[in-house]
C-alpha cells in the first residue's frame, strides 16, 4: 500500500503523485471514479470491464435517493 499526502488547490483540484499515477497506469484522458463512504474518498481507474460494477452502484445510489417515504407524497399530486 502507498500512501502520500497531497494538497487540494483554491480550485478543488488534487494532483495524483507520479508513483500511484504510475503504478495504476494511469495515463492523460483516463476516467476515474470517485465515491465518499463517511469520512473516505476512494478514487478508482475505470475500466471496460469495470461497467457492470459501476451500474450496480448507480443502481444502488438512484435506490437510496429515490426509495423514501417523503417522495411517495408526490404520487396522489
Amino acid at each position: 500500500m502507498e500512501t502520500k499526502i497531497i494538497k487540494v488547490t483554491h480550485k478543488g483540484q488534487i494532483s495524483l503523485p507520479v508513483g500511484i499515477r504510475d503504478s495504476l497506469k494511469i495515463r492523460q484522458g483516463d476516467e476515474l471514479f470517485i465515491t465518499r463512504n463517511e469520512d473516505a474518498i476512494v478514487i478508482k481507474k475505470v475500466k471496460k470491464e469495470d461497467f457492470g460494477y459501476l451500474l450496480k452502484h448507480s443502481e444502488k445510489v438512484a435506490k437510496k435517493l429515490w426509495d423514501n417515504k417523503e417522495d411517495e407524497v408526490w404520487d396522489n399530486v
